[in-house]
């Protein structure tokens, strides 16, 4: 048996070639005009969200969130276009990203954490905060970890799942800071002229400010000392400068006027029996 096949050249263009090369062509225009005017939204939320003073971080979350959730409209609507049933494929979709969730589970915790943050913003960059056990300045957040930058310049991440989930101390959210110092003299040196001393030195100082008033006074009578409380109020910024400066003039200063700053020691006493 002889099987002839006639190929009808119009009839395969008509056909075939033209219904699919229109909705490939179609389905082209639609992704790549779609990817553009994607863009140019993006791109105009961040112009707005800057022109509204937000945080740069909160903006670069927003302006890469409704870009990535155009284009994936885009891709949707491109596949539709070519006959494809997006349904089933959002569904594929949907339980691929719950296998993936279960298995990243820890991770998405973190990214969980990553917004909260950025929409709450307990802190931002250059504040000086402690978070999860590491203090630091803050030199970037991103969705899944904080990035901080120690005083001696170390570089230390932090997951945002233990930020997020634990105690945050901002320093440089408020313009002032109260440095809390204890300083002890021994019993026998001149409590009042101490006293006046400090509040010479701290008075005198030009970071130290006037409002709030600095607070100084006898806090505790302890084994072997007499402990002052010094509590002057400075500018954030000022706060490791002033406190440095401070102790050390103190030092100096009882030390040429005679007063003894006591250290840990201890008296023994030998009693010899008489036979």
């Amino acid at each position: 048996m002889n099987w002839t096949f006639t190929i009808n050249p119009q009839q395969l263009w008509e056909t075939y070639v033209l219904p699919w090369g229109t909705q490939i062509v179609l389905a082209l225009l639609i992704f790549i005009v779609g990817r553009i005017l994607a863009r140019a939204a993006s791109h105009g939320a961040t112009k707005a969200l800057e022109r509204a003073r937000l945080d740069p971080i909160l903006v670069n979350f927003i302006s890469t969130l409704l870009n990535t959730t155009l284009v994936l409209l885009v891709i949707v609507f491109a596949l539709s276009q070519l006959g494809l049933d997006t349904t089933s494929l959002v569904a594929l979709v949907g339980a691929a990203g719950l296998a993936v969730g279960l298995a990243l589970k820890d991770s998405l915790s973190h990214f969980a954490a990553g917004v909260m943050l950025i929409v709450f913003r307990p802190f931002k960059l250059g504040d000086y905060v402690e978070v999860g056990g590491v203090a630091g300045s803050v030199d970037k957040i991103t969705i899944f970890s904080t990035r901080l930058k120690t005083p001696d310049n170390k570089v230390v991440t932090v997951p945002n799942g233990n930020v997020f989930g634990n105690t945050m101390v901002n320093y440089s959210e408020e313009a002032t800071r109260r440095i809390d110092m204890v300083v002890g003299i021994s019993y026998g040196s001149d409590l009042l002229k101490a006293k006046s001393i400090l509040e010479e030195l701290v008075k005198d100082h030009d970071k130290v400010l006037k409002d709030p008033a600095y607070k100084i006074a006898v806090s505790e009578l302890a084994d072997s000392s007499v402990n002052f409380i010094v509590r002057p109020w400075v500018k954030a910024e000022d706060y490791w400068d002033v406190r440095f400066q401070l102790t050390e003039s103190i030092k100096l200063r009882f030390d040429a006027e005679g007063i003894e700053i006591p250290f840990p020691q201890m008296d023994v006493h030998w009693h010899k029996d008489v036979a």
